[in-house]
């Protein structure tokens, strides 16, 4: 059986000489800081081609003096999850976690890699009742790694870091304070995101830069601003093909990443290689359609009970919240199934590959070598024309050509956010703020342009059967129909 935690942790990169800095004036009152050392031995597993590391995905088997077990690192927007299951009889891949990585290995086997032998001095900072606060971990590894290309022989390296991570009970101010006081001391922020990693690239090929180069173009700037951006929308991507494995449900949040990753691809696309973003943007337009009509059910379902629950007794005749769950659960397990289907498919495992080569190496064009410019100048492109939309759209009250504003809306938000950092804070969040607004009050409208149809259908069958009757889906109808005005209404009030 697993179990599964969130992590957050930072690394930094230390010489063989580096002390760790004293932490108990961080300690809280009637608190304390545990010191001991253990040695955890690792062997990493992953593709030929390495399909898990490409997506920062990592699994372990790990033995040693504690937390023994297989161990699935997946990330996430703002953290990484942890899956844990117990060391089994023999050495090979549990059945559930093989099951959870089958996407992102693009379905090929996976073997050992590496293996990684660490001997960990544990400042362990606890709160009064015993609680984890921090675990700040000075690191010495020994690491022995596949050779990238057969009949090279082993690669071996060692080096020493320090990772900090929060404990259950811990918030990111202490996070700070620590990695504030360890970069005084020459501590350095790793350029690698895991042990693995390291492992695999002692000597640093194949990881981006350190930071923009000194051309006067900002070309660097560009990409790494973009990297950094579609890269956080590839988590979200990867994290929910996990959870879909799973079982869980991360079909809102999935569509939330292809959203922002295709929303960079249209405002930014003088910046991208135009058939490489038009067959990508294709393709995730192909997958977040697949979700969507699971989420349309999921948000109808909700919707509708929450209406009928509303309603005084009098006015529900019939089973009516139960045809609603009834059909509308079993139309969405129907398209569940179809979204299991698709990922194991191998147009959805090319997408995931495509994506792992944009999340580190976009395609730019020269247009790219504008700088910092030319990002501003396609945000600016995009904010006109959310506005002109709706503008547009509020004069003739289309129901269609509202939901055109409300995505013009979403690109000039997501084009705000990916932005923020190069027009200022406060003026960046302002304008990401109002944007999200204008969404909001689109995205309620187009509810109600979707829950009609649906209501229209439901009231027919509940109409033709027995014991049954349409009244109270005709006032759902109604109701509707009332939010819909109510939304047209709210929008033009933004613009004023």
């Amino acid at each position: 059986m697993s179990t599964a935690q969130q992590e957050r942790e930072d690394k930094y990169d230390v010489g063989a000489d580096f002390a760790v800095p004293d932490l108990h004036d961080l300690v809280p009152p009637g608190g304390r800081l545990n010191e001991d050392t253990v040695t955890l031995d690792n062997d990493y597993f992953d593709t030929t081609d390495r399909d898990l590391l490409r997506h920062h995905v990592t699994l372990r088997r790990r033995s040693g003096d504690t937390d023994a077990g297989w161990q699935l690192k997946v990330p996430d927007r703002k953290a990484r999850t942890e899956i844990r299951v117990p060391l089994g009889a023999d050495e090979s891949v549990p059945d559930e976690l093989a099951t959870l990585i089958s996407g992102v290995a693009l379905g090929k086997p996976v073997h050992p890699v590496a293996s990684i032998s660490t001997v960990r001095r544990r400042r362990r900072m606890l709160d009064p009742d015993g609680n984890l606060l921090t675990e700040v971990a000075d690191d010495t590894v020994h690491a022995t790694a596949a050779a990238a290309a057969a009949g090279d022989g082993a690669v071996a390296s060692e080096w020493r870091e320090v990772e900090v991570e929060l404990g259950e009970r811990g918030d990111g101010k202490l996070l700070e304070a620590i990695g504030e006081r360890l970069t005084r001391d020459d501590a350095r922020p790793s350029r690698y995101p895991s042990k693995l990693s390291r492992a695999l690239h002692p000597n640093g090929a194949g990881l981006a830069d350190d930071g923009p180069g000194a051309d006067d173009s900002g070309a660097e700037a560009v990409r790494e601003l973009l990297t950094a951006y579609l890269d956080t929308q590839v988590q979200a991507i990867i994290g929910g093909d996990v959870w879909l494995r799973r079982g869980l449900d991360p079909v809102h949040a999935t569509r939330v990443g292809i959203r922002r990753f295709r929303s960079t691809l249209r405002v930014f696309k003088k910046l991208f290689d135009p058939a490489a973003r038009t067959r990508l943007d294709e393709e995730l337009s192909w997958y977040a359609g697949v979700l969507g009509e699971v989420r349309d059910r999921q948000v109808q379902r909700a919707r509708f009970a929450a209406a009928v629950t509303d309603l005084p007794d009098e006015l529900v005749l019939g089973p009516v919240a139960a045809r609603i769950e009834n059909d509308l659960l079993g139309e969405q397990l129907r398209y569940r199934a179809e979204v299991m289907a698709t990922v194991d498919g191998d147009r959805y495992r090319a997408v995931l590959a495509e994506l792992a080569r944009w999340r580190t190496a976009p395609p730019l064009t020269e247009d790219a070598t504008a700088g910092a410019r030319g990002l501003k100048k396609a945000a600016r492109k995009a904010r006109r024309k959310a506005d002109k939309r709706l503008a547009a759209a509020l004069d003739d009250g289309d129901d269609e050509a509202l939901h055109r504003a409300r995505k013009a809306a979403k690109r000039a938000r997501y084009a705000g956010e990916l932005t923020r950092g190069l027009v200022g804070k406060k003026k960046g969040k302002k304008r990401v703020a109002a944007y999200k607004k204008v969404q909001k009050v689109l995205g309620e409208h187009q509810d109600s342009v979707v829950a009609l149809g649906t209501l229209r259908a439901l009231g027919a069958r509940a109409g033709s059967t027995g014991g049954e009757n349409g009244f109270t889906f005709g006032l759902l109808y109604g109701l509707e129909l009332q939010a819909a005005q109510r939304a047209r209404e709210d929008a033009a009030r933004l613009t004023t």
